[in-house]
C-alpha cells in the first residue's frame, strides 16, 4: 500500500449501475483508513460523499469516538493543497466560519499518502442550502461571499508551499477567450456539414465583436493601479464558490470546499455568481443584479474602480464561452446534437443583459472613489510542518521548518514609500509582529530592466569567402612536419617552428619474418632469409647487344620453348 499512487480513474469499467462520482477505487479507500490510523480517533462507519474520477479526489463523512467529521483527499499537487490548507487553518483560527482542522497525533494538519494530501476536518451540522427562487436567498449567499473575501485579508502561505495568484492574469484570460471563439468558428467551418454548424457561424462575429470590445474597455481601466496593491491587500477568492460550497449554518453562512482558493481581485467570485443565476433564470433582472451587488457590499465594502472591473468581467461573453468550449473536446457530435439547444438559451438571454449592463453601468458613481495612490507590499511566507506516510517521497521543505512560528527581518530592508509605480512581477513579502497579525509595509519595488539581445548581423558572401581563405591558411600553417631519419626507418613528427625537444619520435616497427617452403630442397626451411642462397642458381643478367639481338630475332625463334635458351636460362627441370 506504501507504494500506491493515486491517479484518476475516469477510464476505469464500472459496473452497471455504478455511478462514476459515487465510486473510488478500494486501492483508494484501503488508503484512508491507513491515513486515519494517523489521528486519535476511533472510525465507527466511513460514507462516501463524492468523489473526482477525473482529477483522483475524494471526500467520506466518517463517525468517530470524537462525533462526525470528514477525511478528504486533495487532488491537486501537494503543494499546492498545502497553500489552500493554510488558507483554511488562517481563518478558522481567526474564527470565520470555514471548518476547522483535526490534527494528527504528531499536531500536523495534513498527511502526504499517495501522491496527494490528505486533510480531516470537522463536519458542520446543520449545513442547509438558501433559497435560489428569491432574492433574500441570493442576497444570503452574497452577503457571505463578501464576509469570506473580507477575513481573506492579510494571508500569507505556509513555507514550502505553492503559491496560487491568478490576480495578475486578468488580460491573458481574455485573450484565452478571444483565441478560443476563433477556434469555434474554425470548427463551425470545418463541420459545415452538421446541423447546428450554420446556426453557429450566424452568431460567432457578434461575440467575437463583443469580446473585442470589452478587451479593450478593460486595457483602459484601473486595472493595473488596482493590483499594484499587491495580493495580500485584496486576499483570497473561492473561484468555486456558488450554492453548494456556501451554506447557511450555525451564525451565518459557511464556506466549504476550499481547495482551489487563489490570491485574486475577489470581484471575481461574485461576478461567476451572478452570471451564472441569470443563466439559471434564463433572463438578467436588474433587481437581482443590484441586490446581490448590495448584499456583498455590506460586508465587503466596494469602490467605483472595484465596481468598474466588475462591470467590465459582466460584459465579457463569459457564459457563451462557457457553453460552447465543449465543441473542441468532440466536434462532430457536440455540432449534432448539443449545440442547437445550447444557443437557443445563451440567445434568449442576450436582449436582457445588455438591457441590465446598460442601466447598471450609472451606479458606478454610488459608491465611493478607491484610493491607489500607493502600492502595498506583503508579508513574508509562515513555516508550518506536515506529514508524509512511510514510503512517500518526502518534501524537505516541510521538515527543516525551525520552531519558530515567523522570520526575523533585518531593519535594512524597511524604507520610506516609494513613488506609486505599477509593478511587473510580485513584490516580495515581509513578516510582522506576531501579537498583532499581518500588517502591510511599503516597501520599493524593484521594476525589471528590459534586456534587448541585438540580432546577429548577416555575412555577405565576400566577407564570407574571405574567412574562409583565412581558416584555411591557419590550418596549414598549424599543420605538422614529417621527416624520415637517413637509415632508418624511424619517423620523425616535429611541429612547425619548434624547438627539437619537443619533437616526438616514433618506435620502430619490427618487420615481420616472411616463411620460405620446402621448394628450395633444403632439409630444414629457412624462416628468414638475409642474403642470396648459394644453391639457387642465380639467373643471368641479359646483356645490352643479347637484348638488342633479340629484339631482331625472327618471330619464330622466339616460341615459347626457346626463350630460356635465347636469354642463357637452365631449361625447366634442371632447378
Amino acid at each position: 500500500m506504501e507504494k500506491y499512487q493515486i491517479v484518476p480513474w475516469i477510464d476505469d469499467v464500472l459496473s452497471p449501475g455504478i455511478v462514476a462520482e459515487q465510486y473510488v477505487p478500494p486501492e483508494l479507500e484501503m488508503l484512508a483508513r491507513e491515513v486515519m490510523t494517523h489521528y486519535d480517533m476511533q472510525v465507527y462507519e466511513m460514507l462516501l460523499i463524492t468523489s473526482k474520477p477525473d482529477k483522483g479526489g475524494a471526500i467520506w463523512k466518517i463517525g468517530t469516538d470524537k462525533g462526525n467529521l470528514s477525511i478528504k483527499c486533495l487532488h491537486r499537487r501537494p503543494r499546492r493543497s498545502l497553500f489552500s490548507v493554510g488558507a483554511q487553518e488562517y481563518m478558522s483560527k481567526l474564527g470565520y466560519r470555514v471548518p476547522s482542522f483535526i490534527p494528527t497525533k504528531e499536531g500536523n494538519l495534513s498527511i502526504e499518502a499517495g501522491g496527494k494530501l490528505w486533510i480531516v476536518t470537522d463536519w458542520i451540522e446543520p449545513l442547509v442550502p438558501v433559497s435560489k427562487i428569491d432574492l433574500e436567498g441570493a442576497s444570503q449567499l452574497c452577503f457571505g461571499l463578501g464576509e469570506f473575501h473580507k477575513n481573506s485579508k492579510g494571508y500569507v502561505p505556509p513555507r514550502g508551499s505553492e503559491k496560487s495568484s491568478r490576480i495578475y492574469g486578468w488580460g491573458k484570460y481574455y485573450e484565452k477567450i478571444i483565441a478560443k471563439i476563433g477556434w469555434f468558428e474554425d470548427l463551425a467551418l470545418a463541420y459545415s456539414e452538421t446541423a447546428a454548424s450554420a446556426s453557429l457561424l450566424a452568431v460567432i462575429d457578434e461575440f467575437k465583436r463583443q469580446a473585442n470590445d470589452i478587451y479593450q474597455r478593460f486595457q483602459n481601466s484601473p486595472y493595473p493601479r488596482m493590483i499594484a496593491k499587491g495580493e495580500a491587500h485584496w486576499g483570497l477568492a473561492h473561484q468555486d464558490f456558488g450554492w453548494s460550497n456556501g451554506q447557511m449554518g450555525p451564525g451565518g453562512i459557511w464556506v466549504i470546499d476550499l481547495d482551489g482558493v487563489a490570491y485574486d481581485l475577489p470581484i471575481r467570485d461574485l461576478r461567476k455568481l451572478i452570471t451564472s443565476t441569470m443563466d439559471d433564470m434564463g433572463v438578467w433582472d436588474l433587481t437581482w443584479i443590484r441586490g446581490m451587488i448590495d448584499a456583498y457590499h455590506q460586508a465587503n465594502p466596494i469602490d467605483q474602480e472595484t465596481f468598474e472591473i466588475l462591470w467590465i468581467d459582466m460584459a465579457f461573453p463569459n457564459e457563451f464561452y462557457k457553453h460552447v468550449k465543449e465543441i473542441v473536446f468532440n466536434p462532430l457530435e457536440f455540432l449534432e446534437t448539443d449545440l442547437a439547444a445550447i444557443l437557443q438559451r445563451v440567445l434568449t438571454t442576450e436582449p436582457s443583459k445588455w438591457q441590465a449592463l446598460s442601466e447598471l453601468e450609472k451606479d458606478k458613481m454610488n459608491y465611493p472613489a478607491g484610493d491607489y495612490s500607493t502600492e502595498t507590499v506583503e508579508p513574508e511566507i509562515i513555516w508550518r510542518p506536515a506529514v508524509v506516510l512511510p514510503g512517500d517521497l518526502w518534501t524537505p521543505i516541510y521538515s527543516d521548518a525551525p520552531p519558530s512560528d515567523r522570520i526575523s527581518v533585518p531593519s535594512e530592508f524597511i524604507s520610506s514609500p516609494p513613488a506609486p509605480t505599477i509593478p511587473i512581477m510580485p513584490a516580495f513579502q515581509l513578516p510582522m509582529a506576531a501579537d498583532s497579525g499581518p500588517t502591510l509595509i511599503q516597501l520599493p519595488t524593484v521594476r525589471r530592466k528590459k534586456i534587448t539581445l541585438p540580432l546577429p548581423k548577416r555575412r555577405t558572401a565576400k566577407k564570407t569567402k574571405i574567412v574562409k581563405k583565412v581558416r584555411d591558411i591557419k590550418r596549414k600553417k598549424q599543420k605538422k612536419l614529417t621527416k624520415w631519419k637517413s637509415g632508418s626507418r624511424v619517423k620523425i613528427i616535429g611541429g612547425f617552428r619548434k624547438s627539437p625537444a619537443k619533437r616526438k619520435v616514433k618506435p620502430l616497427l619490427r618487420p615481420k619474418k616472411k616463411q620460405v617452403k620446402k621448394k628450395l630442397g633444403l632439409k630444414k626451411p629457412i624462416k628468414h632469409v638475409t642474403k642470396p642462397i648459394k644453391q639457387v642458381a642465380k639467373p643471368i643478367r641479359k646483356k645490352p647487344q643479347l637484348a638488342q639481338r633479340s629484339k631482331k630475332v625472327a618471330p619464330p625463334l622466339l616460341k615459347k620453348g626457346r626463350i630460356n635458351q635465347v636469354r642463357g636460362l637452365p631449361e625447366k627441370g634442371s632447378w
